[in-house]
């Protein structure tokens, strides 16, 4: 899991980033719109409530995030029909890597990620190519000053989760997806902020890239995908060591 726990660390840290750009209002929709695909309201849908509080955390005008709820319950027509598509490739260095389209145009958005995989040194795969290598799970991130471990263990392990990971500056809460409301909602009740929480793929084995060149192609695919608009989200098996890691830091 070390792999994984880097990865969303970093993940984590890109988000101000992404808010910096402009970019997250249009992530924070598409998060809704597929939440709302299992109900428009907040109050019985776990998942949305979860994705409309963190839209309101950056800032997302109401009437943009109500919005995106009709799109996604199908209560409005306005726009095209959105699809939700994985794509799943390979980076360097023996990595996989998952991604989740969120389109109203695949004939536009195939073509796109392919360039990207290709001009990262990696390659688009056939579907179910890398697939296996991940789980479906739920994930809570919880940073680590906002409440102690024995209390955030306790309450998420009663709530059926299935494990948690102290990460440095955040706990890791993992479930199965059929549990995640559960579990969202014990957090609600303890009035624990979640600073993230969403259906994830988590690799079953890690991929060690100790190699900085290889580290940095890897690092900068993820990126480069990330910041296409119709990708939701990138899922990767890499593990980067520390001290690698912190190089590569030192160069922004």
């Amino acid at each position: 899991m070390s792999g994984h726990s880097k990865w969303a660390n970093i993940k984590h840290k890109k988000a101000a980033v992404d808010a910096k750009k402009g970019k997250v209002w249009s992530r924070m929709a598409k998060s809704i719109i597929v939440a709302a695909r299992g109900g428009s309201d907040p109050s019985m849908n776990a998942r949305l409530r979860l994705a409309v509080e963190a839209a309101k955390g950056v800032g997302m005008p109401r009437d943009n995030i109500e919005r995106a709820i009709r799109r996604g319950s199908g209560e409005s027509k306005e726009g095209s029909v959105m699809k939700e598509i994985l794509y799943e490739g390979y980076g360097c260095a023996g990595t996989a890597v998952i991604c989740e389209i969120l389109t109203d145009n695949s004939n536009r958005t195939a073509p796109e990620v392919r360039k990207i995989f290709e001009g990262g040194g990696g390659k688009l795969g056939a579907t179910g190519c890398v697939g296996w290598m991940f789980d479906r799970k739920g994930l809570f991130v919880v940073e680590a000053d906002k409440v102690e471990e024995d209390v955030l263990m306790e309450l998420a392990l009663d709530a059926n989760a299935e494990d948690v990971s102290n990460n440095g500056d955040v706990y890791e809460v993992l479930c199965a997806p059929e549990d995640f409301t559960s579990v969202a909602e014990a957090l609600e009740k303890a009035q624990i902020p979640v600073a993230e929480a969403n259906i994830s793929r988590i690799p079953q084995n890690t991929v060690d890239v100790s190699d900085i060149d290889e580290a940095r192609r890897v690092l900068r695919l993820i990126e480069r995908l990330e910041d296409n608009d119709d990708v939701q989200a990138v899922y990767s098996n890499y593990n980067i060591p520390d001290e690698i890691m912190e190089k590569l830091e030192d160069e922004e």
